[in-house]
């Protein structure tokens, strides 16, 4: 489905009854990326995913934009379905970044709050080298459900989207390079909500380190490592997310 925001096409789903979840992808991703954590929630909640400015099915930021600015698109977004009473907020990598700048500054203002290998806490990482290893993550994401003789073409067309349309095109290079120099520790240490921290062992992009200092940060909060499982925790080891949820929701 598609609705204007802020005169933005923006392109969501909304699936499922009961109390409301809302789900917010990381950079590079799009809505689809959490389809299946979408499909399960959606069996005892009512789930709202979007494609966020730059991605997937909607349009492109006007200019520059910074946390701040993702932040209150969403909370726009929310008002403009008129959406209310979010019961939980997931967030993945950037998108967990966005959802702890968007509960501080009062714009989301969820129940609970679920991380999922959330970013937002900036160390020597370079810019450049933590988006190459999402991109190729996204990669190998993105062709999953394509039978197995289209998935190598349909790849490598997406890598060499990347590189011309996101790398180069300014507008987003300049927005990723304002986003990753933003640290939300400061905003995660005057959180009080109940949150869960699910991070991924063997992560290259966000390692455990950042989780544990959220855990640090953020009151109230419950902090899980997840094995064989790297960035997409909730693709490598879906059952084990899924379930580490579901208890959090129904505490």
């Amino acid at each position: 489905m598609n609705v204007i925001v802020n005169e933005l096409v923006t392109q969501y789903s909304l699936t499922g009854d009961g109390k409301l979840i809302v789900l917010l992808h990381g950079w590079g991703d799009n809505a689809r990326g959490l389809a299946n954590l979408n499909a399960q929630l959606s069996k005892n909640y009512r789930v709202v995913a979007l494609d966020l400015p730059g991605f997937g099915g909607t349009q492109s930021p006007p200019g520059v934009w910074d946390l701040d600015d993702y932040a209150d698109f969403v909370h726009d977004f929310m008002t403009k379905l008129g959406l209310d009473q979010t019961f939980a907020l997931i967030g993945h990598s950037n998108g967990g970044a966005i959802a702890i700048r968007g509960c501080a500054l009062s714009l989301l203002k969820p129940a609970k709050l679920i991380l999922l290998a959330a970013s937002g806490i900036r160390t020597s990482h370079s810019p450049r080298r933590l988006f190459l290893v999402i991109v190729a993550k996204v990669g190998r994401i993105a062709t999953v459900w394509l039978p197995g003789r289209y998935r190598q073409a349909l790849r490598a067309r997406l890598y060499g989207a990347v590189g011309s349309d996101l790398l180069v095109v300014e507008p987003l290079q300049a927005t990723f390079k304002k986003i990753v120099r933003h640290d939300v520790q400061a905003d995660a240490a005057g959180l009080a909500l109940p949150t869960l921290l699910i991070y991924a062992e063997n992560d290259q992009a966000v390692p455990v380190e950042a989780g544990r200092r959220y855990h640090e940060l953020i009151k109230s909060s419950l902090f899980e490592i997840v094995k064989d499982a790297g960035h997409f925790v909730h693709l490598d080891q879906p059952a084990q997310v899924q379930q580490l949820i579901e208890e959090f929701l129904a505490t």
